[in-house]
């Protein structure tokens, strides 16, 4: 049974290293930022509509690496199987709302029709890392984010569990957290 583990968070909070090192130690695949790609082509002057395309791409990736699983009969055994997806519609919600005070009708409608198992929520207190990608490097706007994030967390109904302290702290409270549910 596949088991889809969401990882979000402001950004520069680990999202993406701990989805990589969990996917290492479960020896399973884990599905990357689509933004990152897209950013990376199109650059940094980014529109309200480029979130709107960010977001399909996104849900098309996840959609992409939820098929690989089950193509390379991952989900034969009776086993549980986690996914580990970097970034879900919670965090296109939070970026249209927080940089353009209002999200596209198909994000809400994606948050509705998709369905996860767990998630982690990634705590802003590992210093910032430059990035050309990254636009807030002050702790205040970082930690004004986590408290949105936490606050959609906290009112939504899948389990979660904060991930915080240095990258060893994190991966292991993320190891149990993931034992656990592959347990039930």
């Amino acid at each position: 049974m596949l088991r889809k583990i969401a990882i979000v968070g402001p950004e520069s909070t680990g999202k993406s290293t701990l989805c990589e090192q969990l996917a290492e130690h479960y020896q399973t695949l884990w599905c990357p930022e689509y933004a990152r790609e897209y950013l990376l082509e199109h650059g940094m002057k980014y529109t309200y509509d480029d979130l709107l395309t960010i977001a399909r791409g996104q849900v098309a990736l996840e959609d992409k690496c939820v098929q690989l699983a089950i193509d390379n009969g991952q989900l034969a055994s009776n086993r549980a199987y986690p996914l580990f997806i970097d970034t879900n519609m919670y965090v296109m919600k939070v970026w249209c709302e927080f940089v353009f005070g209002k999200c596209h009708q198909y994000i809400l409608d994606q948050l509705a029709a998709r369905k996860y198992d767990l998630y982690f929520l990634c705590n802003v207190d590992l210093p910032w890392t430059f990035d050309d990608l990254r636009e807030y490097p002050d702790l205040e706007t970082r930690q004004k984010l986590y408290e949105i994030y936490k606050d959609i967390m906290t009112n939504q109904t899948v389990p979660w569990v904060e991930i915080s302290g240095g990258s060893e702290n994190r991966f292991e409270t993320a190891v149990r957290s993931v034992d656990t549910l592959l347990k039930d």
